[in-house]
């Protein structure tokens, strides 16, 4: 049976709340957006994201945050089309790349470069230290793609159709372009253009673009963006005017 409608609760900027956008668009499953950046959710978000991180997940069955747990259930409740493989051997690769892409590779991209880029100069109004992007741009990026390098296919996804594993590597990519920091392509060539394949795909595309759009807009006016490009909205938000940090916010 099909939920009615879903709610989410998160910004597009995070590459988490796309991952599961797209699992949502894929099988159809209708959904209203609040679109709030995690550090200005209200006390009443702790209730649904004890860790206050983005993305939290409501429908008619469940209420669960985490981009893994929700997509897994999705993907179980709605078996088409499937993103994770019938076959067990390559959906536990597919599992262990979606966690090497949550973990690893976000530690990295979103938290060692995005966070350092974007989310303390716009947040936390702390100025950019450059050295340390610097560094993980030069000593900690190559070796997480070295290993993808390992992994990507030489043509279409991984596993025919595209995949949880397509989507959860390829969605923090855009934040890394977001922070200004374009990688080697010829150094990475089957990583790089299996990457461009899979945001390719016209609902990651889409929403792709809307967070490159909301990137430019104060969190406190997202919302307003949004109902203006015709995203469906929660009638109310958990979002406040204030920022903090969450019990796992680095310092």
């Amino acid at each position: 049976m099909a939920v009615a409608s879903a709610t989410i609760i998160g910004s597009p900027v995070s590459p988490y709340v796309r991952k599961v956008l797209v699992a949502c668009e894929l099988k159809g499953v209708a959904y209203a957006l609040d679109p709030i950046v995690a550090f200005f959710a209200s006390d009443e978000f702790d209730a649904l994201s004890p860790v206050r991180r983005i993305p939290a997940y409501i429908d008619d069955e469940v209420s669960v945050s985490d981009s893994t747990v929700i997509c897994e259930y999705l993907d179980e409740r709605f078996p088409v089309p499937r993103l994770l493989p019938a076959n067990p051997a390559q959906r536990a690769r597919a599992r262990w790349l979606e966690e090497f892409a949550d973990t690893r590779l976000a530690d990295v991209f979103l938290w060692r470069v995005f966070y350092e880029a974007v989310i303390n100069p716009f947040i936390w109004q702390r100025p950019r230290d450059k050295a340390k992007i610097a560094h993980a741009v030069t000593e900690d990026v190559p070796p997480v793609m070295d290993y993808l390098e390992t992994q990507a296919p030489a043509a279409g996804f991984l596993f025919d159709e595209l995949s949880i594993a397509d989507i959860a590597v390829a969605v923090s990519f855009s934040n890394l372009r977001w922070a200004r920091v374009e990688l080697d392509q010829t150094r990475w060539p089957k990583t790089s253009a299996w990457v461009a394949r899979t945001n390719a795909t016209p609902v990651l595309a889409r929403l792709n673009g809307l967070g490159e759009k909301m990137m430019r807009v104060p969190p406190d006016q997202q919302r307003g963006a949004l109902a203006e490009l015709g995203v469906p909205l929660t009638p109310s938000t958990l979002g406040t005017g204030v920022a903090r940090r969450g019990p796992m916010t680095v310092a």
